[in-house]
């Protein structure tokens, strides 16, 4: 049976974020992510999961200037060294939350003359952040995002990801294999996902096109989630969508997986 765990960045976002953890909970969720904690202290977070017997799942390395449009460090020339403070401060939040993956976003190609020296600073930025993690039990993860969503983010397809992968050779990186970009970059989410499926290290989802409940859309996730059933994936599902309305009133998807 999968698990689910609800994206407190998207979900329940009408109230606000130390309560949507309650939220969660009483949803039937038992495990949560989002996008980053470094808003409040780890204490505040700890004591929501406690309380509401949640499992951290999921959270990134801190991205740069988020506000301002920068959509992560790791491939960055000349942020190395702030690249790496992010680093030991998404451990501090790791082990405080008892959580085991971190997704590094890896940045925007501002100029595509630039991408051979990204790849390059980006190699070596997520081999150094591999290791650091691998003292605490941690994983590393990077995630392929569609270019509709983020124009010029800096890896935008499976294959990539998993090349990466394969080049670098650190045991504890994975690849995040979000259906809903997957889809609009390149769809065939069966066969994509059994090619890659060892190097999978978490899985999430939402209705294509319009990043709403997974019961919308082209997307049928009721046989995806059989199939990763049926390939003995056992992490955990982010629920990485933006509700029509009302979380709760739009979760009937969710009763019969609960």
């Amino acid at each position: 049976m999968p698990r689910f765990a609800a994206n407190l960045s998207m979900m329940f976002n009408d109230a606000p974020f130390l309560e949507r953890f309650a939220r969660a909970a009483a949803a039937g969720f038992r495990g949560v992510e989002f996008l980053f904690p470094y808003d409040y202290p780890a204490e505040q977070i700890a004591e929501q999961l406690d309380k509401h017997g949640l499992t951290q799942v999921l959270f990134n390395l801190p991205p740069g200037d988020f506000a301002a449009g920068e959509r992560g460090l790791a491939a960055l020339p000349d942020r190395a060294a702030e690249f790496r403070e992010g680093v030991d401060r998404a451990i501090d939040y790791a082990r405080a939350l008892g959580c085991t993956r971190l997704h590094a976003m890896a940045g925007l190609v501002a100029d595509e003359a630039m991408r051979p020296r990204m790849r390059a600073q980006y190699l070596e930025n997520l081999r150094y952040a591999a290791r650091r993690l691998q003292e605490h039990g941690l994983t590393l993860l990077i995630e392929p995002i569609n270019s509709r969503s983020i124009p010029g983010y800096f890896i935008n397809r499976q294959a990539e990801g998993h090349a990466i992968l394969a080049e670098l050779g650190e045991p504890n990186l994975k690849v995040q294999m979000d259906f809903f970009h997957a889809q609009i970059m390149e769809g065939d989410l069966a066969t994509t996902y059994r090619r890659f499926q060892a190097g999978v290290g978490h899985v999430q989802i939402a209705g294509v096109p319009d990043r709403h409940e997974p019961d919308t859309g082209e997307v049928n996730y009721p046989y995806l989630f059989q199939l990763l059933d049926d390939s003995g994936y056992d992490g955990w599902i982010g629920c990485e969508y933006s509700p029509r309305g009302l979380t709760e009133e739009g979760l009937g998807w969710y009763s019969s997986w609960r």
